[in-house]
């Protein structure tokens, strides 16, 4: 490990892990599902038929991806919480900077994919016969798992500057004051 670089294995493991969960996101936006309306013959209901439910699955993915390397990340750090304290100064600030951007842009990753794959799992299968043509089929708003994506990328490349001003800030000594005089003489003066 270099001076204050961090290890490149944690970087590249973060990286990858941060791609592929945006990846996935991506595939989840292309792949959403939308329904048809469909009628009953014998008993006059409306119904939704929908498409493949992979979408789901790959918001799911991108959702885990993301919380692994999070989790790596944090792990390795000790989320700042344990292990050796940070030398004060400049490296310091833009630790507990970073630290604080990526936990916010990683709940906010977190929470459109998740809400992605629940909306995009719900489909609404039977309407009763009461103006239904003017009904559509419930499906997932585009752009849910876009944004997630947005900030996974975003997320990634604040986790690795927090990586990278953590193993700084964990590895330069801490600076000693040095004064010359800094003894008060108890003797009177001669």
């Amino acid at each position: 490990m270099g001076e204050g670089k961090g290890s490149s294995l944690v970087h590249l493991l973060v990286i990858v892990l941060s791609l592929t969960a945006f990846g996935f996101a991506i595939a989840a936006e292309r792949r959403r599902s939308t329904g048809v309306l469909h009628k009953d013959g014998f008993n006059n209901r409306t119904y939704c038929v929908y498409e493949s439910d992979v979408a789901t699955g790959y918001g799911v993915g991108a959702f885990l991806f993301l919380l692994s390397s999070e989790s790596l990340l944090m792990g390795e750090t000790k989320c700042m919480c344990f292990g050796r304290p940070l030398a004060p100064g400049g490296n310091r600030a833009w630790t507990i900077i970073y630290f604080v951007l990526s936990w916010m842009t990683f709940l906010v990753a977190e929470a459109c994919l998740i809400a992605g794959a629940k909306k995009n799992a719900y489909h609404t299968q039977y309407r009763n016969m009461v103006y239904a043509d003017n009904l559509s089929c419930d499906a997932l708003r585009k752009g849910v798992f876009i944004s997630g994506a947005v900030f996974v990328v975003a997320t990634m490349v604040l986790n690795v500057y927090y990586y990278m001003y953590f193993t700084k800030a964990t590895t330069q000594p801490a600076h000693k004051a040095n004064r010359a005089a800094s003894t008060v003489g108890m003797a009177g003066r001669a």
